[in-house]
């Protein structure tokens, strides 16, 4: 019989997370050697992840740091909202986001790819949570944002749950107004900054659609361009940060708050959860 304790095994389950009996075969198989004990959790755990790819993760929560002129997002993904509400998940979304910090990471696979200090990769770590937390988790986006001044909001959607909407936005400098433009991000999802941003194609289909459904309509053909125009222009209108009504106050757009203020828009990045 292998030489272990309960004691060996409380040690085991608060240092991997994984379940009583698993621990007690993991320290059986190793003959109560602690060391191999984890590693051999760490293998089982490594093929309960690949059984796990399939799976789907619409939860999770996001995280941001801001500082010196710089933003950094990242969502991470679970399956459950369970696991979202945890103190292992919380603790692995601040792991991961201490590192894109550290690393300047601005996609999902040099920040997966980059080592902590204790020689795992970060798809090492989320592998890692995976087995102790026994669901698939994701690193679903990364964003780092520069600018003189860079504000982040981060939004509940149900106040049990931790943040799943995450904005980081850009200005060319510092306002009070940063942060409230941050707040209408989330608010009011807009796709571009400016309609300049808009791709030529996408502006070109929005002209399709409204003149087929100004036909469809009845409308006459000598006033179908500038309805086309008219309707064109409403597309820019919800979908270019800049141009849509401020949250804040409908009877200003975001420009004429940015101009108040003395500021322009430099960027700015939107996570939700599942979308």
């Amino acid at each position: 019989m292998a030489n272990y304790t309960a004691a060996d095994v409380k040690k085991l389950r608060d240092s991997t997370g994984a379940g009583m009996l698993d621990c007690k075969n993991a320290l059986v198989e190793s003959d109560g050697d602690y060391d191999k004990a984890v590693e051999y959790l760490r293998v089982k755990g490594q093929k309960g992840v690949a059984k796990r790819e399939s799976r789907t993760t619409s939860q999770g929560a996001v995280a941001a740091h801001t500082e010196a002129g710089v933003g950094v997002l990242i969502e991470l993904d679970c399956e459950t909202d369970f696991v979202s509400k945890g103190e292992k998940f919380a603790t692995l979304l601040q792991q991961v986001l201490d590192q894109a910090v550290a690393v300047k990471a601005a996609d999902v696979d040099s920040l997966l790819k980059s080592e902590l200090a204790d020689g795992r990769t970060v798809q090492g770590l989320l592998d890692d949570g995976n087995a102790s937390i026994g669901e698939k988790i994701e690193l679903r986006a990364v964003a780092r944002l520069e600018a003189p001044a860079v504000a982040s909001y981060l939004h509940r959607t149900s106040p049990d749950l931790p943040p799943q909407v995450g904005v980081l936005f850009g200005a060319s400098g510092e306002s009070d107004v940063v942060r409230d433009i941050a707040m209408h991000i989330a608010a009011l999802p807009p796709k571009f900054l400016t309609r300049d941003q808009v791709p030529a194609d996408v502006v070109e289909n929005e002209r399709r659609v409204a003149e087929a459904t100004a036909r469809e309509e009845g409308k006459p053909e000598g006033a179908l361009p500038k309805i086309v125009e008219g309707r064109v222009s409403g597309f820019f209108k919800e979908n270019a940060l800049v141009e849509q009504k401020f949250a804040k106050d409908q009877g200003k757009t975001v420009q004429k708050v940015l101009d108040e203020a003395g500021i322009t828009a430099v960027g700015f990045y939107r996570f939700r959860v599942g979308v």
